[in-house]
């Protein structure tokens, strides 16, 4: 049985069949009766990086890590605030210039609380979700490293002694 959380929570891994993400669908989840504010985030693709033009965004995941990681993240936003509802959508497969390929919602009785969520909600998903992105160029293709996720794994580290460890220790004792 699901948890009363869980079921006020909308998280979509989106395949490549699937389409543009259905931002109306997402925003219609939130709302609440009891909401003052609903704050939403949509990640989409831009047409130049670093002076290179773009076509596209590919994505790839695996699908059970980031889904399970989506609803987990969810489950620490409802720990850090009082909120109604959440969406989190992430496309998969070719995302063209100016479409969507991330959508994130949340509603609560006050804006702040929305709009911290939706922060949260985005910085974490770009930090600790299996997620993968290739950018298109008209010469060329890249498979590009998640910055956020590296400063996690690196901070993380730094925190860790037992991984200093590891890393220095040459089996001598």
């Amino acid at each position: 049985m699901a948890s009363a959380a869980a079921e006020m929570d909308l998280v979509d891994i989106l395949d490549a069949s699937s389409g543009p993400i259905d931002i109306a669908r997402y925003v219609d989840f939130v709302r609440d009766p009891a909401a003052g504010a609903i704050a939403t985030f949509e990640g989409t693709t831009r047409d130049t990086f670093e002076g290179k033009l773009v076509e596209e965004l590919r994505y790839e995941a695996y699908v059970p890590m980031a889904a399970r990681r989506l609803a987990a993240i969810c489950a620490e936003a409802r720990g850090s605030w009082p909120l109604l509802r959440l969406a989190v959508a992430h496309r998969l497969g070719t995302v063209g210039v100016g479409e969507a390929s991330v959508f994130v919602a949340a509603s609560a009785v006050h804006r702040a609380e929305a709009m911290e969520a939706c922060r949260y909600l985005i910085d974490e998903v770009k930090a600790s979700v299996p997620i993968w992105k290739k950018e298109v160029y008209e010469n060329g293709e890249v498979w590009k490293e998640n910055k956020e996720f590296l400063e996690r794994r690196a901070a993380h580290h730094e925190m860790d002694p037992a991984h200093e460890l590891k890393e220095t220790s040459n089996g001598e004792e």
